[in-house]
């Protein structure tokens, strides 16, 4: 399969090179600069897993106006607000019979893609994958090779042909993809825990198991989920978890599968990027109020957050002064 990659992170390397592992064709289009000149002048990019045995992996990769090929697969892999540029961008190479699916955080990405491709060439869904970019070019994949797992969902809830194929290549690439038939009910469950982990391990400088230690984090969590919930219900979702059930499944992730891992939320806060707190707490706000309901933790950690973000600034304005 031929597949464009658009964004060289954490998520985007680590679907692209197992993708390419398991023999498909596969390119990556970087916006970022700094990203697309690093992976060009180091002839690749350097993967360890679990923080050992790194080692350099060759790829191809093209800034959005050089690429020309019209691949079968694009996967969009920025950060949710770059999602509109990059579409843009790349909507020269997009051909007839092209598929875009993402795996973003957050909800927001399919309003963009569905400007450029059809709702039947739409592929959703979720990636329960813990990576972690350290530098542009240098990415750390968390877990045993095998470890973690997606799921894909058709925007049409109907899949076709070529979304079987992309199950099955998923699958060659050890991602554990699951097919699901519920569009919104998938997103909304990975919305929901990336509103309690992304964003408290964040603001509290915490891995996700020392988040599930603390004796309160249940009670937190149902709290962050009930309101989630009832926004989503009210909005039409039909959820395929019950909120007692998606708070096990937390607990799960966090003190099982990715103990020591922090969030991508984290990840943008100390390398001075914003964060997708808005496309994730915030949208769980947005939809709330829509409904005329209160979503106030949500609202409070949107706002906590944001103050982080400033905070964060000043340090390093402060830093560069003291230079």
């Amino acid at each position: 399969m031929k597949i464009a990659v658009i964004g060289a992170g954490a998520m985007g390397l680590r679907y692209g090179i197992l993708l390419q592992e398991a023999g498909n064709n596969v390119d990556f289009v970087e916006p970022w600069e700094p990203s697309y000149r690093t992976i060009m002048e180091q002839g690749g990019v350097y993967v360890s897993r679990d923080h050992k045995n790194q080692h350099l992996v060759p790829v191809n990769i093209y800034r959005p106006a050089e690429y020309r090929q019209t691949p079968d697969l694009v996967i969009l892999f920025v950060k949710q607000m770059q999602s509109e540029e990059a579409m843009k961008a790349c909507s020269h190479f997009i051909g007839e019979r092209t598929y875009v699916l993402t795996n973003q955080n957050g909800i927001g990405s399919v309003d963009v893609i569905q400007k450029y491709v059809p709702d039947q060439h739409i592929i959703a869904g979720i990636a329960l994958i813990a990576t972690v970019l350290d530098t542009p070019g240098k990415v750390d994949f968390m877990g045993a090779k095998g470890a973690g797992h997606t799921h894909l969902v058709n925007v049409t809830e109907k899949p076709d042909t070529f979304t079987h194929q992309v199950v099955e290549e998923f699958q060659k690439a050890g991602m554990n993809p699951t097919l699901q038939t519920n569009y919104m009910g998938t997103l909304w469950g990975k919305l929901l825990m990336n509103s309690v982990i992304n964003t408290l391990c964040t603001l509290m400088d915490i891995t996700m198991g020392q988040y599930v230690s603390y004796s309160g984090a249940h009670k937190l969590t149902r709290q962050l989920i009930d309101e989630g919930y009832a926004a989503g219900v009210a909005d039409g979702v039909r959820f395929m978890q019950s909120p007692e059930e998606m708070a096990e499944m937390i607990e799960h992730e966090s003190s099982q599968v990715n103990p020591l891992h922090r969030p991508s939320m984290y990840q943008d806060m100390v390398n001075g990027r914003p964060t997708e707190v808005d496309y994730i707490n915030g949208y769980i706000v947005k939809v709330a109020k829509k409904h005329h309901l209160k979503a106030e933790s949500h609202e409070l950690l949107v706002d906590l957050l944001h103050l982080a973000e400033q905070a964060q600034q000043l340090k390093e304005s402060l830093g560069e002064k003291k230079v």
